[in-house]
C-alpha cells in the first residue's frame, strides 16, 4: 500500500467523527422506505460540506440523490442506503427488548451505518483524488426505499447504472466477509378489489363482497403453488379486509402480493399468472380490481474480479478488535435470540473446508463476535431474499462486502439489531467496511487492467441482457 493510500484511508480514521455522528442522527430518526427526508436532507448536507456536487431528486424520486467528485474515467459508484423498518423501535445499548415508541420504526438492517460508511469511503476516494490529481470520479449514490421501494431497480430502468464502471457497496451483519452468489428476484403488487355494500342479512342478494374476491384470489394462487419451480415463492398479506362489521357486505378490501423466482424472467413470468388469478376472483364475484405495480428487483450476478479486490483490501486492513466490554454486552445480547444452528458466512454454507476453519474459528459457534475475517469463497451459492443491488449488477461490474456491526448469530430485521445501532462495535465495522470500500475503488483507478479484467468477466455473465422488473409507467409507491 504505497504512501498516498495510506493517508486516504488514514482520512476515514481522522473525519471519523462525522460519520458516525450522521448515523446515529438517522439511527435516532428512523424512516420508512421512500419517506427518507430528514436522512436525504442531512446526507445532501453532508456531501456539500465535503466538496461533493450534488444532484438531488434523481431520477425523479423525492429522496434519491447522488453526490460526485472528481473528472473523467474511471467512474466509480459506492452505493448507500439509509431507510428504516416498521414495529422495530428499540433503545440503543439495551440487551432487552424495550422500544422507544411502541410499534414504531428503528433500523433493524443497519441502514444507518451503510450510508454513513459509503459515504466516508466515497470521501476518502475523494481525498485520494485531490493528492494524487488522477482521472477519476467517484459518485455515492443515496438509494432510497431498499426495505420496500426499490430505488435502485427504479434507477436501473432510467439506465443510470450504466454510466459507471463499476459499482460497490457493503451491508452490515455478524460477519467479515465478501458477499458473493445470487438469490432471489421479487415482484411487489398490490390488488385493491372492488364491489357493492349490502345488508349482510336484509339483502345480501345485491351484495358483492370485495373480500370474498380476495379470499377466492389467494385460494387461487395457492392451488398455483403446486405449478411452479422450487426456486419460486409466492407471499402475501391482506392489507384493508374493507371494515369490521360482518353484518355488511365488504364493498372494498386489498391483497399485497410478492413474487419471488431465482431469475427475474421467471418472476415476470410468475407475476402475469398471479394477475389471471386476480382476474379470476374478480369475475367469480361480480367485483372489479385495481392493479397497482409497488416494486421489483433482479437477481444479483457476482463479479469474482471485484470481490477479489475488495477481499484484499479488507485482509490488509485487518478486522477491528473488540474490546472486553464489547464482547459482554455481544453476549449478553447473543443469549437474547435462540442459539444459530448454521455456521456464520456465505464460504460456510457452500464449502467443506471452509465450514471446518469457521467452527475453529468460532469456536464451535460459542463466540460472542465473528471478529475475524472469513475465508474468501467464489460462488454461485442461492440465497433466497432479494436486493435491488441485483439491478445495479445487471448494468455494471458489482460486489459487496459485509462487517460484524452486531453479535454472532443475530439476525437482520430485529430488535436487537436496532439495539446495536448506536455502538462502538458498530461504528468499527461502519470505518472498516468505509476503508476496505475506498481501498478497493483506489486500487481500481489506480490499475486499469482490475477495471477490464471485472468487465470482460460481467460482459460473460451479464450476456442474456438485463430483464427490469420495473413497468413502464410505475412510479416509487410509499406503502
Amino acid at each position: 500500500m504505497n504512501k498516498t493510500k495510506k493517508a486516504a484511508l488514514a482520512f476515514v480514521d481522522e473525519t471519523a467523527g462525522v460519520y458516525t455522528a450522521l448515523a446515529d442522527q438517522i439511527w435516532e430518526s428512523p424512516e420508512l422506505s421512500l419517506k427518507e427526508y430528514k436522512a436525504s436532507a442531512l446526507y445532501c448536507e453532508a456531501l456539500r460540506t465535503l466538496g461533493f456536487s450534488v444532484t438531488e431528486k434523481l431520477c425523479g424520486i423525492d429522496t434519491a440523490f447522488c453526490g460526485s467528485f472528481g473528472n473523467g474515467a474511471p467512474l466509480i459508484g459506492i452505493l448507500g442506503e439509509y431507510d428504516a423498518l416498521s414495529g422495530l423501535s428499540q433503545a440503543a445499548g439495551e440487551t432487552e427488548e424495550k422500544p422507544l415508541v411502541s410499534g414504531g420504526a428503528g433500523h433493524g438492517c443497519g441502514h444507518n451505518l451503510l450510508g454513513a460508511g459509503s459515504l466516508a469511503a466515497a470521501a476518502a476516494v475523494k481525498h485520494y483524488l485531490e493528492e494524487t490529481g488522477k482521472s477519476g470520479t467517484v459518485i455515492f449514490y443515496g438509494c432510497p426505499g431498499e426495505e420496500g421501494g426499490s430505488g435502485k431497480a427504479y434507477m436501473a430502468r432510467e439506465g443510470l447504472w450504466k454510466e459507471l464502471d463499476a459499482a460497490l457497496s457493503w451491508h452490515p451483519g455478524d460477519v467479515n466477509q465478501v458477499e458473493t452468489g445470487t438469490n432471489n428476484s421479487c415482484i411487489q403488487v398490490l390488488y385493491k378489489f372492488s364491489g357493492t355494500a349490502a345488508h349482510a342479512a336484509g339483502n345480501p342478494h345485491n351484495g358483492r363482497s370485495a373480500l370474498d374476491a380476495v379470499e377466492l384470489m389467494n385460494i387461487g394462487v395457492q392451488f398455483l403453488r403446486e405449478h411452479m419451480t422450487d426456486d419460486c415463492r409466492i407471499h402475501y398479506a391482506i392489507t384493508d379486509t374493507g371494515g369490521v362489521s360482518p353484518n355488511v357486505v365488504q364493498a372494498r378490501a386489498a391483497v399485497l402480493y410478492m413474487v419471488r423466482a431465482n431469475k427475474v424472467i421467471d418472476s415476470v413470468a410468475l407475476q402475469k399468472r398471479v394477475d389471471d388469478i386476480a382476474r379470476g376472483a374478480a369475475l367469480m364475484t361480480g367485483t372489479r380490481f385495481e392493479r397497482v405495480f409497488i416494486d421489483g428487483t433482479a437477481e444479483l450476478l457476482p463479479n469474482y474480479t471485484l470481490e477479489d479486490v475488495l477481499y484484499r483490501n479488507m485482509a490488509e486492513i485487518g478486522v477491528p478488535v473488540c474490546t472486553e466490554e464489547e464482547k459482554s454486552f455481544a453476549s449478553a445480547l447473543k443469549a437474547s435470540f435462540p442459539p444459530a444452528s448454521d455456521l456464520p458466512g456465505t464460504g460456510a454454507r457452500a464449502d467443506a473446508q471452509i465450514a471446518a476453519e469457521v467452527k475453529e474459528l468460532t469456536e464451535n459457534g460459542t463466540r460472542p463476535v465473528n471478529d475475524f475475517l472469513m475465508p474468501l469463497y467464489h460462488g454461485t451459492l442461492f440465497t433466497p431474499g432479494s436486493t435491488d443491488v441485483g439491478d445495479v449488477s445487471w448494468l455494471t461490474p458489482t460486489a459487496q462486502i459485509n462487517t460484524a456491526a452486531w453479535p454472532s448469530g443475530i439476525p437482520g430485521h430485529s430488535w436487537q439489531v436496532v439495539a446495536c445501532g448506536k455502538s462502538v462495535m458498530a461504528h468499527k465495522a461502519m470505518l472498516y467496511a468505509a476503508k476496505s470500500l475506498a481501498g478497493a475503488a483506489i486500487d481500481l483507478i489506480d490499475d486499469v487492467s482490475l477495471l477490464e479484467k471485472a468487465k470482460a468477466e460481467f460482459a460473460v455473465k451479464a450476456a442474456s441482457g438485463y430483464v427490469c422488473p420495473i413497468e413502464e409507467g410505475a412510479v416509487p409507491i410509499a406503502l
